[in-house]
């Protein structure tokens, strides 16, 4: 069951390690910690921390990570989005136009005293 917080999971810095899913997380931190070198082979998922694969094989990762439809989901509708890759060349949002006048508005307000 993936929801057993009890089940065994195995570390990706030392494969002797076998670590309850509740304590995977601190494990993963410590261990990171104890092992640096095989930590700078590591990638972290950007859908799931938990997920530590070698570098090479990341982008093959991201396409499959079964984590990426909780991320892609809308919380309001339920529904599932497709991965978009982000904009190469920048944005295409543009800010609407302002219609404040700050200048205006100092100038309008009545002159009151400041009470603490």
């Amino acid at each position: 069951d993936l929801l057993d917080p009890e089940r065994l999971l195995q570390c990706p810095f030392d494969k002797h390690h076998q670590i309850r899913a509740c304590r995977f997380p601190y494990h993963l931190v410590k261990c990171k910690e104890n092992n640096p070198e095989v930590a700078k082979r590591l990638a972290t998922c950007p859908f799931n921390a938990r997920h530590l694969v070698p570098r090479a094989e990341l982008s093959d990762h991201i396409t499959k990570c079964v984590d990426k439809a909780f991320v892609e989901q809308d919380p309001v509708s339920g529904s599932f989005e497709p991965f978009q890759e982000p904009v190469k060349n920048g944005s295409t949002w543009q800010a609407p136009p302002c219609t404040e006048d700050w200048d205006t508005e100092v100038l309008e307000r009545s002159p009151s005293a400041f009470v603490w």
